[in-house]
């Protein structure tokens, strides 16, 4: 019999709709019930496309034993993190200073008004040895625990709840001229020099981090004073993209990255493959490429949108969220292969080059002999040479393997930071179709998940449900994301549509003014997650921090920083001034943490380049000229004669420079 769930229109929810456990959503209906009846709580969060909540699923709450005791003892609530990501970061934060480790499935134990009092991530159905409690003693422990000695986890609770409620409010200091550099030296010192990426086992892709740097090697601090700083950034941001490209992190024959690296060297993943992992990566591997113009970098992002259309893309005109790690009942078995599978498609002349060169061998890397593809040498041509057999494995892949589970729900947030590195890609490596694609999704964005009233305040949805149409209204991040798609779209269509950047300006414009209304802390630092007058999981809380995706708080500096550089208006400044000193403690300790942020203000220190052109026919020109440079945060806007009376003018910042009309005079 279905439970609560089976009316729900998460996939991750419905995965769970059929279950004996008697799941509910999030909701004050489940804290009503729980207080009624005198329960804990037992929130379990997770997605659609997360091995490790497959396997819980499969093991703890298929079992009819176990899920009879879930439902006796305690009061069940299902989150999709992804369709509610307030109730995953409140509850994440509460495990995290409980010195658990953080990750999904997240299971949190909660008295019954929802302060959380224990909590942790994959529980196995019985004693493996390795150290984790059974699920079913530990539900027997927590009940146990709730009926003799209550007061103890109301202390825990109370507890918890005064440090999550502490962790919104940042007093901030005064950035000095060495706070980015220090950051810098910081982040590259945990470098691994050895496989590239920073830390041990489990690696994710760093791509915010990859940004940032690479941003500051146009500040006169790091470019100029410390040559040996500017090559250890090089080397860093290059050995990185190399590895993650090589490595199989990145589906070698389909395009597209999975979410992160279960070992230290970038070989074996956990296979859901993320839309926000691709777009942040797009973008890192588009700044890579203006760097140096490695044809494996340019080839990276081209296989990787590639993936995105072929697989991902929706009929109105934004991308899916996510690809399911599991397929065929087991984890990773549309992607692996053994030796003599790669034969029977190729041929064994063929075979033999594409097993030797990505390492498919009898023993394989991976379960049951199987092999994870992964370049063996850096042979940019060699991989080049082999594009037509990778191409008939995927096609191969595809007509014969049962595809991973595809979640259907449209995100604002991860959308939007597809139009950026979109958009940002197709004007600096000459292809138009991908800036076309880019200002569909945003106006998909603008026409399905935005309304704007009279008085021009946006009402913005964070997610979409083709099928039945369903939303849910958005947060901080989604706000903020949604103004940088436009202002991403405003950059940089002019080259193709000349003037339609101010329609795209306006839109970025009433998001950003949105969120400011929306959002802002009236009394402190900083803007909360959920809006005003809106019910907060726990308590309103502020995000800091860069996950999986850049915090609110960060896209909003980026964002304040664009227009207040593009309108001169008072407020844009302001709100910036006012936001930037929070940061400044958090970069002298866990600078990585909060590399967006980092980013944005580096690129307010170098000034923001905007390009006015008097001509439409001159775009290309200087489109060639900017693809020959290091990435700049960049506006290239038409403006007719009537605004500019020669070619070219270039404003840096706030700073605008003579008009000229050769690009020569414009470059010097």
């Amino acid at each position: 019999m279905p439970n609560r769930l089976s009316n729900e229109s998460s996939l991750y929810l419905l995965q769970h709709s059929n279950q004996l456990v008697e799941w509910q959503p999030w909701g004050q209906s489940a804290i009503a019930e729980a207080k009624t009846k005198n329960k804990p709580l037992l929130i379990s969060i997770g997605y659609s496309a997360c091995h490790w909540c497959h396997v819980m699923a499969h093991e703890c709450f298929d079992d009819p034993y176990i899920a009879g005791l879930m439902n006796k003892h305690f009061v069940c609530v299902k989150v999709d993190r992804e369709e509610r990501p307030d109730v995953d970061q409140v509850y994440m934060e509460a495990v995290q200073m409980l010195e658990q480790r953080g990750g999904w499935p997240l299971n949190v134990f909660c008295l019954p008004d929802g302060r959380p009092f224990f909590g942790g991530t994959y529980f196995p159905p019985k004693d493996l040895g390795n150290g984790l409690i059974p699920w079913p003693q530990l539900l027997m422990r927590i009940t146990e625990h709730f009926r003799r000695s209550k007061e103890e986890l109301v202390e825990n609770a109370d507890a918890i709840y005064k440090n999550i409620l502490a962790a919104n409010d940042v007093v901030g200091s005064p950035w000095s001229k060495s706070d980015i550099t220090d950051a810098v030296r910081g982040i590259c010192g945990a470098h691994d020099d050895d496989y590239g990426g920073f830390g041990k086992a489990p690696k994710f892709p760093p791509a915010m981090i990859l940004n940032f740097l690479r941003a500051t090697l146009q500040l006169s601090q790091v470019r100029l004073e410390n040559s040996k700083l500017s090559d250890r950034v090089n080397s860093v941001c290059h050995h990185t993209l190399k590895a993650m490209a090589h490595g199989g992190l990145y589906d070698q024959f389909g395009g597209g990255f999975a979410r992160y690296s279960v070992d230290s060297y970038w070989l074996i993943p956990h296979f859901e493959k993320m839309l926000y992992d691709n777009a942040l990566l797009i973008d890192a591997y588009t700044r890579g490429w203006l760097d140096n113009k490695n044809p494996l970098y340019e080839a990276i992002i081209d296989e990787t949108i590639e993936w995105l259309d072929r697989e991902m893309c929706s009929k109105h005109g934004g991308y899916y969220s996510a690809l399911d790690a599991d397929s065929d009942g087991g984890e990773g078995r549309y992607y692996v292969w053994c030796p003599e599978q790669i034969d029977t498609v190729l041929g064994l002349s063929v075979s033999r080059e594409v097993r030797n060169a990505y390492n498919v061998t009898a023993e394989g890397n991976f379960e049951d002999g199987y092999s994870n593809p992964s370049l063996v040498e850096p042979d940019f041509d060699q991989r080049l040479k082999l594009a037509p057999a990778r191409k008939k494995l995927r096609e191969h892949r595809e007509l014969i393997r049962r595809a991973p589970g595809r979640d259907p729900k449209l995100l604002t947030a991860w959308n939007s930071l597809l139009v950026r590195s979109m958009a940002e890609a197709g004007f600096y490596v000459n292809r138009p179709d991908w800036l076309i694609s880019a200002r569909r999704v945003a106006d998909f964005i603008w026409e399905k998940l935005c309304e704007e009233s009279n008085n021009g305040t946006i009402n913005l949805k964070s997610v979409y449900y083709e099928d039945s149409g369903a939303s849910i209204d958005g947060y901080l991040h989604d706000y903020a994301l949604a103004a940088e798609a436009f202002l991403a779209i405003a950059a940089k269509i002019d080259w193709l549509d000349a003037g339609a950047s101010q329609v795209y300006l306006h839109r970025a414009k009433a998001c950003l003014n949105s969120a400011l209304d929306l959002f802002e802390d009236v009394d402190s630092r900083g803007y909360y997650f959920t809006a005003k007058g809106v019910d907060a999981p726990l308590a309103k809380r502020k995000e800091w921090f860069d996950n999986a995706t850049p915090s609110g708080n960060s896209v909003l500096l980026h964002a304040l920083s664009a227009l207040y550089t593009l309108t001169g208006e008072d407020r844009y400044e302001k709100a910036f001034s006012n936001l930037l000193p929070a940061y400044s403690d958090y970069s002298k300790n866990i600078a990585s943490s909060i590399a967006h942020a980092l980013e944005a203000i580096t690129v307010h220190q170098q000034g923001i380049e905007v390009y006015r052109l008097s001509q439409s026919s001159l775009f290309p020109t200087l489109r060639e000229s900017l693809a020959d440079q290091a990435w700049k945060r960049r506006f290239v806007l038409f403006s007719n004669s009537s605004e500019l009376k020669m070619n070219y003018q270039l404003c840096i910042g706030t700073q605008c420079l003579r008009e000229v009309n050769s690009l020569e005079e414009l470059f010097t």
